[in-house]
């Protein structure tokens, strides 16, 4: 069960994301999702993309030197739901 603060989390990482424009070609790296959030919510933030990640929610694949993640084109209209 999520608690608020893990609904916040999620919420702002997605607009983050969102705002960035991470959908498909352009991508974020895992050791960039956490920037942003305070230091001792840097693992939280991890947890919950790998959650959203097995919700399709987020995509990722790996690279040479870091895993990269994307927003799902697919699921806009449910991340635009969670967004607002």
């Amino acid at each position: 069960m999520m608690d608020d603060l893990d609904k916040d989390v999620r919420k702002h990482l997605l607009k983050k994301m969102h705002k960035m424009g991470c959908w498909g070609k352009h991508h974020i790296s895992e050791s960039n999702l956490p920037k942003g959030f305070p230091t001792h919510l840097h693992k939280k933030v991890r947890e919950i993309a790998y959650d959203l990640k097995k919700q399709g929610i987020l995509v990722s694949f790996p690279t040479n030197h870091d895993r990269q993640w994307f927003l799902n084109p697919q699921k806009r209209q449910e991340i635009e739901e969670i967004i607002r």
